[in-house]
């Protein structure tokens, strides 16, 4: 399965870039003009665009892109001068951090809720019920300019923007991460909690659950061991598909937050026409979207011998 994965994952990424470099090209402006900012002559203009590659036909362009990127290399940013795989490099753990915090946050307070409305019903199930109803209308963006009005202007408890590398302050990170990773996972909570909850529901009524209650197993033994690991299969999905529409949702995130993530980089990149760093920032994001689905994947077989097997 992981193999047919990967196999599958590699005209994926040639069909987004290919769609991204056409998308790029057919941008207003011109590079070749806005890089000489209206000074030189039209010699020094056509010279540039030669050094560019501009006056390639599109296909070939795109060609020698992706015959450099099997290599490594990404190019070279036309403002900062930099190369695009270290600027991607030096961005992407923000993005990652964002992201295994989204997973830790949805994960365990997801499930909790879950099994609990499972298990009790009454005003959690109600709670999740109103709170998935008012997430539908909220964007992430709105509820980071709530949380940063209410914990970092109002009680002072957080920081508003700003990020610490783990490496200098493991302290100043996980706080600098709190608020980006609320704005994101608390709509997603919802979602994990009932789709677990409708999962332990079908699960709890079958017979192997009354047979291990008949054996007398305890029932704690057969809610966390048993049922909740019967009924992570759909959960599993749901969780994919949440932490593919949180790297969308990390772009709007790193920007209110002032985050030096992917998702700014690739927002400052489309600002500046720089073509060449949107075209690498869309690498990474289709590299992350398959990194999860495979992750899923793997968490089937983890969870289900049966699909390992087969």
């Amino acid at each position: 399965m992981v193999l047919r994965r990967l196999a599958l994952s590699v005209p994926l990424l040639l069909a987004v870039t290919l769609l991204t470099f056409l998308l790029n090209s057919l941008a207003p402006g011109d590079l070749a003009r806005t890089l000489m900012q209206g000074e030189g002559s039209e010699q020094q203009y056509q010279e540039l665009r030669h050094q560019l590659g501009l006056d390639q036909p599109l296909l070939a362009q795109y060609g020698h892109w992706l015959q450099q990127a099997a290599t490594g290399d990404l190019g070279t940013s036309y403002f900062t001068k930099e190369s695009v795989a270290s600027l991607l490099n030096d961005r992407i753990g923000v993005t990652v951090s964002i992201m295994a915090g989204v997973l830790v946050v949805c994960l365990a307070a997801g499930l909790a809720l879950g099994v609990l409305s499972a298990l009790r019903g009454g005003w959690v199930g109600r709670f999740i019920d109103t709170l998935s109803l008012v997430g539908l209308t909220l964007p992430s963006f709105w509820v980071a300019l709530v949380l940063i009005a209410v914990f970092a202007v109002w009680l002072q408890w957080l920081p508003a923007t700003g990020y610490t590398p783990l490496r200098d302050s493991p302290r100043e990170w996980f706080l600098s991460l709190v608020l980006p990773v609320l704005s994101v996972s608390l709509i997603s909570i919802t979602t994990i909690a009932k789709q677990t909850r409708d999962s332990m529901n079908e699960v709890m009524g079958r017979d192997f659950i009354r047979s291990l209650r008949a054996s007398g197993l305890p029932e704690r033994s057969i809610i966390w061991k048993h049922a909740l690991r019967n009924a992570s299969l759909p959960v599993v999905t749901v969780l994919g598909l949440v932490m593919v529409n949180a790297i969308s949702g990390a772009v709007f995130v790193e920007r209110a937050f002032v985050l030096p993530g992917l998702g700014s980089l690739a927002v400052s990149a489309a600002q500046n026409n720089d073509m060449a760093l949107m075209q690498g920032a869309t690498l990474y994001f289709t590299l992350l979207t398959i990194v999860i689905n495979l992750l899923v994947d793997l968490s089937y077989g983890w969870l289900n011998p049966k699909v390992r097997v087969q």
